[in-house]
Formats: structure tokens, sequence, C-alpha cells
């Protein structure tokens, strides 16, 4: 049968109170002494009772314990006062860094739009011309890409209103010709080519000149 997870929180009735107390107080010094012994640890315990007695165990002594723990505490605030300044300093560093590579994002900026140009020297004018050359052949780059897109995208609606195209000639030719087929499209096109022609081949007489007097009988 598993046990049921005890809560922990105070005890109202007293009697039981005094008794859990001190079979606790028991166990916690007996712990106490089997860490200092077994692991030849310095252990000091204090304990105060809800009626205010002391119990304590120390493995040498008791206060000699207590100023121990007061040097290692003093020890530890003094490091962690140096880590802490430590940290400041490196955060100001970092700062003054930022600023300074902000600063030089701010020249350069003002270089490539041909401001503050007059105190730069010819090497930081070439450096400066190389980089808009190679910014402009980047952007060309893309505007190229962008074009070769746009292009792809059109014959792809090109394509979709060619079959549209089709389909709506197949479906008007059926309307009106049920029993016959539907020719191709270059048919169509090659008949009303030849229409043509033939509206272009019609002679017409053409007379200049005064007309001609007709004899009265």
């Amino acid at each position: 049968m598993v046990r049921g997870k005890t809560q922990i929180r105070r005890i109202e009735n007293a009697s039981s109170r005094q008794v859990t107390f001190s079979k606790r107080r028991n166990g916690l010094l007996k712990k106490a002494f089997e860490l200092s012994v077994l692991c030849d640890a310095e252990v000091a315990l204090i304990v105060f009772s809800p009626t205010g007695k002391l119990y304590e165990f120390s493995s040498s002594s008791t206060s000699k314990t207590i100023e121990r723990y007061k040097r290692s505490d003093r020890k530890l605030g003094a490091g962690k006062e140096a880590a802490d300044e430590d940290i400041m300093e490196n955060m100001k560093e970092e700062a003054a860094a930022m600023v300074n590579r902000i600063q030089l994002m701010d020249d350069s900026k003002r270089k490539l739009l041909g401001d503050g140009l007059e105190c730069s020297s010819l090497e930081e004018l070439e450096n400066t011309e190389d980089q808009l050359e190679r910014s402009l052949s980047n952007i060309r780059a893309r505007k190229n890409q962008l074009f070769k897109l746009k292009i792809e995208e059109m014959k792809e609606k090109e394509r979709i209103l060619v079959k549209e195209n089709e389909e709506l000639r197949k479906k008007t030719w059926a309307e009106r010709n049920e029993l016959q087929p539907v020719p191709p499209l270059s048919m169509i096109t090659r008949e009303a080519a030849l229409l043509k022609d033939q509206c272009l081949d019609v002679e017409t007489e053409l007379f200049i000149g005064l007309p001609e007097r007709r004899a009265i009988h």
C-alpha cells in the first residue's frame, strides 16, 4: 500500500505539536552528528523550541563555527561586489564601443550620400566609390531578377489566356455547328487571310478625263 504525501503545515493541537517537535529534533541532531563524523564536516546546529528553549549541536564549537561563517559571508560579499564592478566596467566598455560604431556608421552614411567628403583622403574616397559600385551592382542584379520573375509571370498569364480562348472558341463553334467538327485555330486563321486577299483582288475600272459625248440620233 502506497502512503500518501504528508502535507507540511502547522500542527494545531499543542500536545501533538510538542511530541512531533521532540521526535524531529532528535532526528535532526542525529543527522547533524552523522554528517560531521562521516564527512569530517564542521557542523553547527541551533534550534529554539516553541517555548524558547535552546538546543544545539556543534562538531567543534558553535561560536567558532558562527565566526567562521561571518568571515566567509564577508568574503562572499566582497567577491560579489568585485564581480558587480567587473560587470559594470564591461558594460561601460561595450556601450562606448557601440557609440563609436554608430558614429562610424553615420560618417559612412554621410559619405555615401556625398556629404562630409572635405576631410576624406584619396584612399577613403576610393573605398567609398568601390562601396557604391558594389551597392549598384547588387541593386541591378536584384532588379534583373525581378524583371525575369515578372516576364515569367506574364508568360504564364498569356498561356492561361490562350487556353481559355481556345476553350471558348470550341464552345462557340459547337453551339453554332453542332454536326461539324471544330476546325483547328490555324485553319481559321488561314481562311480569314484568304478572304482578305480575295477582297483586295476585286477589279475596278477607273477612267480619268472628260466624259465622252454621245451622238444624238
